[in-house]
């Protein structure tokens, strides 16, 4: 498998950044070269920076603030680490949480070389149980405003009260607007232990992503 740049855009409360983690942990396991980097500068309420050490630790290039080096609340926004905008010249796989909605995927714009990049790949991560999101024609209309995005990835939870059926459901829907969008879907992701009930495929057909939560400790 040859390098792997991906970029995780969507809605609020979609769940990009705990797939992007999960993702740069998922790579890093196999043995490969990962940079994980903060790209969320929209209202960052939850970020990268609490989980630095930790992810560090299991041996992640992670480019985001140092908590103490940062001042301010996260609703008051965020400015750009200077050695992110270098992300993409980095050797090895580049994984991207990006800030949710169009002002979020605007931001890919502020990389060097994003135009350049061969193997970027702007996934579009879909909660089916979010508002802006809830029905195909919901789905559809939020990809286009979006600008790029290269594939979809469903990502439906209600949180803790998540059933396999609740998942599975999501993947219909998603591969749908995706089927009208004319995108591949990359992968279902879901919390381990649904994931397990799923199986590896969704009903859909598309892989499994085992999900472990990390975010909710990472309130601003």
């Amino acid at each position: 498998m040859g390098r792997i740049v991906e970029a995780y855009i969507g809605e609020y409360a979609s769940g990009k950044s705990e797939v992007a983690v999960n993702r740069a942990l998922e790579l890093v396991s196999a043995g490969r070269q990962v940079t994980l980097v903060d790209l969320d500068i929209v209202e960052p309420c939850y970020t990268l920076r609490p989980l630095r050490e930790k992810l560090s630790a299991r041996g992640i290039e992670v480019l985001a603030w140092e908590t103490r080096r940062a001042f301010g609340l996260g609703e008051a926004g965020n400015i750009l680490l200077p050695q992110t905008r270098w992300a993409l010249k980095r050797p090895g796989d580049v994984i991207l949480d990006v800030g949710y909605g169009v002002s979020g995927s605007r931001t890919l714009n502020l990389l060097e070389g994003v135009q350049e990049e061969r193997v970027l790949q702007v996934i579009a991560v879909v909660n089916v149980s979010r508002p802006m999101t809830g029905t195909v024609p919901d789905i559809v209309e939020y990809i286009k405003e979006l600008g790029r995005v290269d594939a979809l990835l469903n990502n439906t939870h209600l949180g803790d009260e998540t059933t396999p059926e609740v998942v599975q459901e999501g993947a219909r829907v998603v591969a749908q607007a995706a089927q009208q969008l004319g995108l591949p879907v990359v992968a279902t992701a879901a919390l381990a232990a649904v994931a397990q009930a799923i199986g590896p495929r969704d009903c859909m057909g598309h892989p499994v992503r085992s999900l472990e939560r990390y975010m909710p400790a990472t309130l601003w």
